[in-house]
């Protein structure tokens, strides 16, 4: 924690405040809620917020539309869509997703899953996206909602004063003007910059997982007839997973992630590494065999953290700004988005009926919790000899596909009574690992040794 913090009463409990100076000629503007970032969790919350009456301000930093990768949606995004009023929108430019295909390079064996045959069958399907299109359709939405929304406005610093004057937060334009805010709280929805978790020194890394992404977008990949067109196809290989999202416009998103010191290995251009990688992966290379790059190949490391908490005094940590472990199960922008509506629900609960504050913080807490725990036990073991296994020689014994198939469709904040199957299934991980002794005792020890932390200049293949 920032050194100097005083705790101090505010309408949300405890504050933590440090005062900084303002610069003089940054005019001082007045909002209830401020929300840092434009992505999908700041924008859902921005948008919930002002529909619920409240004076907002969203700052973003970019312009949209602007790149961004993670473009599959879960079927659980899809009530979600429908809820915040974008449903019509999305399905203009979406590439329906039907199922996800698991593809193991190391034998060549495939394994095919469709949404339908989940426990819940009232969603069958998601969507792929263009996020520089999704993204804006969600910002514009919290404009039409109410928010005021300022683009190329980067946030540098906030200051948690005390309780009468709320938070003060210090932002410039692109021209350099500084502007400075004072609200009744914030909330921190900036994505992996997690600018308050690293203030705070609150962001930590997760010592059980560790990876690095390299990604582009091709033209003229490969791509399937009927619903198999709109799969998301993951590809195990030596050193990780590859990730293959056909997009609407005939573009495909394939990505690397990776261990980071697989990453240090790499010579040469980025470009050249990440091609060089599709080639250890026969059942990708075929597919991109006719294929060209579309754009820039890109790379980011540090993929796995966690802040402490969630939210104390006077603000609120969402979406990736809060956790983000490894995005193998497409569940970014469903957490995100889920986050963004709970953080408007619990702030207008707390404003509204003090008396109820400390219930609807603890509420809060564990829907934050939840996403990442409930998805970090398969994340941690996917690339295992038996899961592996599992996943390409599926058994629905005491209802464990069907579990699993919902828990892929983010079908995981409901009351689907899917855990007792998912625990089940864990036993039956856990007896494939024993049965299988020595190749799980190698990979455990190889998973060990490439976890271990490198300098973030290697990480990121910089």
């Amino acid at each position: 924690m920032t050194t100097g913090m005083t705790p101090q009463a505010d309408a949300f409990g405890l504050g933590l405040g440090r005062s900084v100076d303002t610069p003089a000629s940054a005019a001082a503007l007045c909002c209830e809620i401020l929300v840092i970032g434009g992505g999908p969790a700041g924008a859902t919350a921005a948008g919930m917020l002002a529909a619920r009456g409240y004076r907002v301000v969203l700052l973003e930093k970019a312009r949209h539309p602007r790149f961004h990768i993670g473009e599959s949606l879960l079927p659980a995004n899809l009530p979600l869509l429908e809820i915040f009023g974008v449903g019509a929108e999305v399905r203009a430019i979406g590439m329906q997703k039907w199922g996800a295909e698991f593809v193991s390079a190391q034998d060549g064996r495939s394994q095919e899953f469709e949404f339908s045959f989940a426990w819940n069958k009232s969603l069958p399907f998601a969507f792929h996206v263009r996020r520089s299109e999704f993204d804006e359709i969600l910002i514009r939405r919290a404009a039409a909602l109410g928010a005021e929304v300022r683009e190329g406005c980067c946030v540098r610093r906030v200051d948690l004063a005390d309780g009468r004057q709320g938070v003060r937060v210090l932002a410039t334009d692109e021209d350099g003007t500084p502007h400075c805010w004072r609200a009744d709280c914030v909330v921190d929805a900036s994505g992996r910059d997690t600018l308050l978790g690293s203030q705070l020194r609150v962001k930590r890394r997760n010592r059980r997982h560790n990876s690095a992404a390299i990604y582009a977008h091709f033209a003229g990949a490969f791509r399937d007839t009927g619903k198999r067109a709109g799969h998301i196809s993951i590809f195990w290989f030596d050193h990780g997973w590859f990730w293959y999202i056909p997009l609407a416009d005939g573009a495909t998103s394939v990505g690397a992630v990776v261990w980071p010191r697989y990453m240090k290995k790499r010579s040469g251009t980025l470009a050249d590494f990440f091609l060089a990688s599709i080639a250890t992966c026969p059942p990708l290379a075929e597919r991109l065999a006719g294929a060209s790059l579309l754009t820039e190949v890109e790379a980011t490391g540090n993929y796995s953290y966690c802040c402490d908490h969630a939210h104390a005094g006077n603000y609120f940590l969402i979406g990736d700004a809060y956790a983000f472990i490894d995005p193998v199960f497409s569940s970014g922008v469903m957490m995100a988005m889920q986050s963004g509506m709970a953080v408007a629900e619990t702030i207008d609960g707390c404003r509204k009926d003090p008396a109820t504050r400390n219930i609807a913080l603890k509420r809060f807490d564990r829907l934050m919790r939840r996403g990442p725990r409930q998805f970090s036990w398969f994340i941690y073991r996917v690339t295992t000899p038996a899961m592996r296994e599992l996943f390409l020689g599926p058994r629905n014994l005491l209802r464990m596909q069907e579990a699993l198939l919902s828990l892929l469709a983010g079908d995981i904040y409901g009351s689907t009574p899917i855990w007792p199957s998912l625990r089940a299934f864990k036993v039956l991980y856990y007896a494939v690992c024993i049965l299988h002794l020595p190749s799980t005792l190698r990979a455990a020890r190889r998973r060990r040794r490439n976890i271990r932390p490198l300098d973030s200049a290697s990480a990121a293949g910089d």
